[in-house]
């Protein structure tokens, strides 16, 4: 089990320009592809910033601005790798203040974008193909338990999970393995446990040890 990551969310094959494009081309560009900000590139295909419709306009109030990519974007790009989750992809633009993320392979070269619209789409799932990937991949498969161990609600992706697992460990489990659903903002516990291993737990392992008084080379209490 596996939430998509940028690489499955990303627009690959990504609309570029490069550092010498002048601004009218640049503005061709966001007007033709319908896009909102364009990676700019070296030779080698790797991103060196980003020129976006605001970039363009405070062109036209800026004096003395040049009138290429390299003048105008916004330096130095902030980048994502194909790898990442959705939660890196979304923190690396909140903390950069940015709306995409100019999407590089492992030598560095633009192979996508992917934007916050990108992402939000994770969050329009249907509940009931939440749900369904709750029960089928975590429940049955992860974990090995019938589909009908657990009541499994999901409301407007918010995930209820009641019932009566084992174990008492195997709770934060569950938990944590249905929030990282595609889809899910919120997990509400509702879950008890059969038995509290916790016991079983101290009877392999033993109690603490208790620590030893600090004693001197010869023994004596220091």
């Amino acid at each position: 089990m596996r939430g998509r990551s940028v690489g499955d969310l990303m627009t690959p094959t990504a609309v570029s320009v490069r550092p010498g494009t002048p601004f009218k081309e640049i503005a061709h560009v966001l007007d033709e592809y319908d896009i909102t900000a364009v990676p700019v590139v070296d030779e080698q295909d790797r991103p060196v910033g980003v020129v976006s419709e605001a970039d363009l306009l405070r062109k036209q109030t800026a004096v003395g601005r040049g009138n290429t990519a390299e003048d105008l974007m916004t330096s130095p790009a902030v980048t994502a790798g194909p790898e990442w989750d959705a939660v890196r992809a979304a923190r690396t633009m909140e903390r950069h203040a940015v709306k995409r993320l100019p999407v590089v392979d492992g030598e560095g070269r633009l192979i996508g974008v992917v934007s916050r619209s990108d992402l939000v789409r994770l969050f329009l799932r249907r509940d009931r193909a939440i749900q369904e990937e709750i029960l089928e991949d975590i429940l049955v498969r992860t974990l090995g338990l019938p589909p009908s161990a657990l009541t499994v609600e999901v409301s407007e992706g918010r995930v209820t999970l009641s019932g009566t697992v084992e174990r008492e460990s195997l709770i934060p489990v569950v938990v944590r393995l249905c929030d990282g659903v595609d889809g899910v903002v919120d997990v509400v516990n509702r879950l008890e446990a059969g038995r509290d291993d916790s016991a079983d737990r101290t009877a392999r392992h033993g109690p603490p040890s208790a620590v030893p008084p600090n004693r001197g080379v010869d023994g004596a209490g220091q």
